[in-house]
């Protein structure tokens, strides 16, 4: 095995959006502009506004290095990777500082730049140089000017005003995959504490605004969950369900071997982990493919991993003072899937290929909530309400409904590279038309339904009990828009030749 995972004992309890939010200084205040568009909207299914205020600052908004880093050598890529780690160890410190500093803040304007992020910007600037000098000295061409993304800026509170929509007038964002849908609703800041704090129990969410009912939330608002035309009869239409738990194991770490190998706590928050059970951030190929699998059919020994849910009722769980989890603001009990459904789908226009072993599949972004939502993608919803789906609000659902999160994969491979520099331009979702672009190859489309059995939080005044939420980066919030998703593929040859022949064949197989 690799280095030993960490496990834990606990109780049982979309091509996305063509979209940005973009923060600038004028007028004397901060301008917080939230933009969602789409390639596929008309002038009235998405909205524009621009907010300006002049409360504290709510989190701390860097560029995302890693996602701009799309030319790596192999060589350097690892060395780059940790220095990318310590870019997010840096902001994490920062948004800690500026948590614990309001007092000061309050009595100087200046503050947060002065003390926070002049600093921080100090220290990113230093980081990006090295990262530079590895990328040149392993043969690259290192971006010029690596350093215009030291500077980072202070996102504001944005106060509860009554204008917020209900997350009901989703449009669906021409994500032809199956997710990644702009579901109309805000990217807040969603303070609704006072200006005290970001809410949670850990003080950095989530808040009443990230929930909404879901019976407030318009049907139909998304596509087919398989991405496939409604008549099934064109394209690849078969299916491969595999078996492998809920993770009764508890197998469970903050690590992120894809993201960053080699660093451990590299995704500051845990993941609950099925199939694979190697997967840690020291885990090398050879000991995903030598590592048992929770999986029912043995011959798939590939990784599936996500953060987990945890409800924040006041109680701890072990990792209450640990790295991922007290230590980086995720806080509450963490509860274990009551269903995990994995499965791949066909293409709608042609036939699958095979995936290459240790192909490596990311969807969704930890970081949408200062990114933006160009890699967003996620879906919440409740059972018995599958037909409605939202992004950016965790959903409140009637008694006796559970709440569940669909994560649909990237499905056009490059046909050459397991992974990329920046993990994402070596796969990407099907065109408008199902077909993939740039000579790319339609793969089997991973689909990962979660189902949890949560109490619905209760709202009042404006402050949420019982919420529950995803691990996420401390400077995050907790936001829905964050939910991700990952995957490694270690099926064995001959299971992922039967895995395309079924799809290819309009075969539903398990």
């Amino acid at each position: 095995m690799g280095r030993n995972t960490r496990k834990r004992r606990t109780p049982l309890a979309n091509k996305a959006i063509a979209a940005s939010a973009a923060l600038a200084l004028g007028g004397g205040g901060l301008v917080w502009a939230n933009f969602y568009a789409s390639a596929h909207e008309d002038g009235n299914s998405g909205w524009n506004r621009t907010k300006s205020t002049s409360s504290r600052v709510a989190t701390i908004n860097c560029p995302d290095v890693g996602q701009r880093l799309t030319k790596v050598p192999r060589s350097a890529r690892r060395t780059v990777a940790k220095e990318l780690a310590l870019l997010d160890r840096q902001i994490t410190a920062a948004y800690t500082r500026l948590a614990e500093t309001r007092q000061a803040q309050a009595g100087d304007a200046n503050y947060v730049s002065n003390a926070i992020l002049s600093p921080l910007k100090s220290k990113r600037t230093a980081t990006l140089d090295r990262i530079r000098i590895t990328i040149n000295r392993g043969g690259g061409k290192a971006p010029r000017d690596l350093s215009r993304w030291a500077q980072c800026q202070g996102v504001p509170a944005e106060p509860t005003d009554g204008g917020q929509q209900d997350g009901g007038g989703q449009n669906d964002g021409g994500q032809q995959d199956g997710g990644g849908q702009n579901d109309g609703g805000q990217q807040d800041g969603g303070q609704n504490d006072g200006g005290q704090d970001n809410g949670g129990q850990a003080g950095n969410g989530p808040v009443a605004d990230d929930f909404i009912n879901i019976e407030d939330v318009q049907p139909n608002s998304r596509n087919l969950p398989n991405g496939l035309p409604a008549n099934g009869d064109s394209g690849s239409t078969g299916s491969f369900t595999t078996r492998c738990g809920t993770n009764e194991n508890e197998n469970r770490n903050s690590d992120n071997v894809i993201v960053a190998p080699g660093v451990s706590n590299g995704a500051q928050h845990q993941h609950d982990y099925v199939g694979n059970q190697n997967n840690n951030a020291f885990a090398s190929d050879q000991d995903l493919a030598n590592a048992d699998t929770t999986c029912q059919n043995q011959g798939d020994k590939s990784s599936y991993f996500w953060p987990v849910i945890r409800i924040q009722d006041g109680s701890q769980d072990i990792d209450a003072g640990q790295p991922g989890g007290g230590q980086d603001g995720n806080v509450g009990k963490i509860v274990e899937p009551a269903a995990a459904e994995l499965k791949f789908v066909g293409n709608r226009t042609s036939d699958v290929v095979a995936m290459p072993k240790a192909l490596r599949i990311i969807t969704g972004d930890a970081k949408s909530f200062v990114n933006g939502l160009n890699n967003a993608n996620t879906a919440w919803s409740c059972t018995g309400f599958e037909d409605r789906q939202v992004t950016d609000k965790y959903p409140i659902c009637p008694e006796g409904s559970n709440v569940v999160r669909t994560s649909n994969f990237q499905s056009c491979w490059d046909g050459q590279n397991i992974d990329s520099a920046n993990h994402r331009t070596h796969v990407a979702f099907v065109q408008a038309d199902g077909t993939c672009a740039n000579g790319f190859q339609a793969i089997p489309q991973l689909q990962v339904r979660l189902e949890y059995d949560i109490q619905a939080p209760q709202i009042q005044n404006g402050q949420v009990q019982n919420a529950f939420a995803v691990d996420s980066f401390p400077d995050q919030l907790h936001k829905p828009i964050t939910d991700h998703n990952d995957f490694i593929n270690f099926f064995d040859e001959n299971l992922m030749n039967q895995v395309v022949e079924c799809i290819n064949n309009g075969q539903d197989c398990d």
